[in-house]
Formats: C-alpha cells, structure tokens, sequence
C-alpha cells in the first residue's frame, strides 16, 4: 500500500514498539549494545555509527524526501561539512550565488584551504551552470528558494546539465522542506536540510539530514560521518519525529501566511522590493508553481536604508527578532549583519542583499495578527 505524504510522515519509521505495544516508539539514550558474540550483533554496536532512534528518524525522512537512504547529522552545518570531505584537493565545486552564509564561510573560509575551488553563481539561470563548469568540477550546490532572497532554480534543468557532465547534484532543500518540494524527483542527486528548521518546526533542536537514492554515496557519507563523529542525539532525533508528524499541516499554514503577508507587502508604497516565490513579480514564479507545491513560509523584502530596517526590527512585537526559521513563532531578522554576517559587504551589494534588507519566517500566528504587527511597526 503506497502512502500519501501525510501518512508517510505519522508512521513511517515510527511502527509500534513490539515489547510493550507503545504507539510512540521510545528513545534508545544507550551509547553502547551488548553483543552476541565477536563479530555478530544485533544490528547495533555503539550510537556513534548507529542508533535505533535515529535510524527511525532516517528512515522517516527518506520516504517523505522518496529517496532509499537517509542519514541524520548533529546540524545542517555537519551535513554540509561531512559532504564536502568526500571532496579532494584539486577538486572543483560550482555553488549558488545566493546561499545560507554559513556554506558560503565554509565553502570560502574553510575548504579552500584544503585545495578545494568553488565558483559562486546565479543558478536561476541554468545556462550559467553549463558555462562554468571545468574539467575539474565534481559537484554542483544549490538552494531553491535561496537564503535569503528567494530565488528559484530549475531543478530538472540543472539535473539535466548535472548528469550530461558526471556532476553529483545536491540542494539544500530547508526552505521548502519535504512537503513542498522533493528535488530528487526532479532528477537531483542528493537533499540537504538543516532539520533544525521546518522539520522540527518547534525552535528546540538543532539537526541536519541528508537523503538519496544513491547507495555508494550514503556509505562514504556514512564512513566520513562515523569517523568525525557528526552524530544526533537521540532525544533530538526524537523531537525530530514528533515533530515531522505534522508538518504538512505547518507548512501549509506558513505558506498561506506568508503568501498573504507577501501580497499586503507589494501593495506598501514605502517597500521597495518583495521576494516571495509565489507572488506574479517574482522572476521564476512560473517554476516554483511548477515544482513546490505552496510558496513557503519565508519572504524578503527592502526597506529604503539601515536605518529604517533596523526602527522596524526594534517595532515588532509579535514577530521576535532572532536568526533561525521554520518554527511556529514569526521571527524577523537583517541579513546583512546576522545570517549573512559573514559574507563581505561588497558581494552583499552584488548578490542583491541591501542594506535595508529584512527577512521574515512566517509563524502560525494568526496572519491579520501579522500583517497588523507589521503595519504598526512601519509607522515612523
């Protein structure tokens, strides 16, 4: 029997346990598990390289991702770091322009160092891929919707381009999570997320998972993973599944917001820009209607300087001010300084990420809540 996404995410992975008949299947805290014999066990040997909770929660994901292999990590940032150790000196990678800030610091900070090339461009535009691509190059990184300017990639275009040049293909999925998107669908290799975000939904963990159908992939991933030590806990990967059983539901609450927070937004004479997928402004809102199924809960737009982005942030009071998405709280925060910080000023400039640039998560308040908390805060 082929469930539907809504069932998928309330059970699987999430079966009964069979000693007691519990419908909440516990938590396994153990760091280690008692062998048959040398050589032979019962599927477990110590939770660094395998844990029965966490195992559940892979195996949950990857269904909702309709991918045969998942693998759970300690945050979004470990997957990220875990990923790019399959890497080797020499090797080159080409990445979105407008990505999370903390792969762009690793990417440009931290891997370089080892010998590693990235280029940063606008994969809205596939043909931009086709051109930089070298002899050298070994994977293509992208989001989509980006971070923080909502920009959208044609998934099976880059796929395409991908697989005609032995590329691995890999997308930071975060945004839309699951139940909006899947990439691997469309033809991509390799999903990202940062869990911590949309999968946990409640602001009260921090974790990341990558899924594919790629056998050979998962087991150096998981080879890398074991020897760093980029591991969940088992409690947060619990929290996790409790968590992801009603994500459908969030995502849709937080997409129908947004969407109405992003259309009373266009009509402000005193907003410059918005960047929200599913808004008929929107470059690529014909491809994200394609292969999301809502907008999502995260927009973006310009205020006219610094100055009146930051009186705006300072006004809220139902949106918090604070780094992170994806929770049921509405949360506001300026790119420039906090989730892009680490980006230098120039290439803000460039990538479109103003001065006077704010980003909102849409919670699951009650939008007219929203849009009043907004209007009073715009006030001078």
């Amino acid at each position: 029997m082929e469930f539907k996404f809504e069932t998928k995410a309330i059970h699987n992975g999430q079966n009964p346990d069979p000693e007691t008949g519990a419908v909440i299947p516990p938590i396994h805290l153990a760091s280690t598990f008692k062998q048959v014999s040398v050589g032979e066990h019962q599927g477990f040997e110590y939770s660094r390289t395998g844990n029965p909770t966490r195992q559940r929660l892979e195996e949950q994901v990857s269904s909702l991702e309709n991918a045969k292999y998942g693998i759970a990590f300690a945050s979004g940032s470990a997957a990220t770091a875990t990923i790019q150790l399959l890497l080797n000196k020499g090797d080159h990678v080409i990445c979105g322009d407008d990505v999370y800030g903390g792969t762009y610091r690793f990417f440009d900070k931290v891997m370089k160092k080892f010998g590693v090339s990235y280029d940063f461009v606008d994969l809205a535009d596939p043909e931009n891929l086709r051109a930089t691509i070298k002899e050298n190059t070994k994977m293509v990184w992208l989001e989509t919707p980006t971070n923080p300017l909502l920009k959208i990639s044609d998934l099976s275009a880059l796929a395409e381009i991908s697989k005609e040049h032995d590329l691995i293909s890999i997308v930071d999925n975060t945004f839309a999570s699951p139940f909006l998107q899947n990439p691997i669908d469309q033809g991509i290799d390799v999903v990202v997320h940062s869990s911590t975000k949309y999968l946990g939904g409640h602001s009260d963990l921090v974790g990341g998972i990558v899924a594919t159908n790629d056998e050979e992939f998962t087991e150096k991933l998981k080879f890398l993973q074991n020897s760093a030590g980029a591991i969940p806990s088992p409690f947060d990967c619990w929290l996790l599944m409790r968590g992801i059983k009603t994500l459908a539901l969030r995502m849709t609450q937080h997409s129908k917001s947004a969407a109405n927070i992003a259309e009373y937004l266009s009509e402000q004479q005193f907003i410059e820009n918005v960047y929200y997928p599913f808004i008929d402004s929107h470059p690529n809102s014909d491809i994200a209607k394609q292969q999301m199924r809502y907008g999502g809960g995260i927009l973006s737009f310009d205020l006219p300087s610094a100055g009146s982005a930051h009186a705006f942030l300072k006004k809220l009071k139902i949106f918090y001010l604070a780094e992170s998405l994806g929770g049921v709280e509405s949360l506001a925060e300026y790119p420039p300084t906090m989730t892009h910080g680490s980006i230098e000023k120039d290439r803000r400039q460039v990538l479109g990420i103003n001065d006077g640039l704010v980003r909102l998560s849409v919670g699951l308040e009650n939008v007219d809540d929203l849009i009043e908390d907004i209007t009073q805060a715009m006030k001078h």
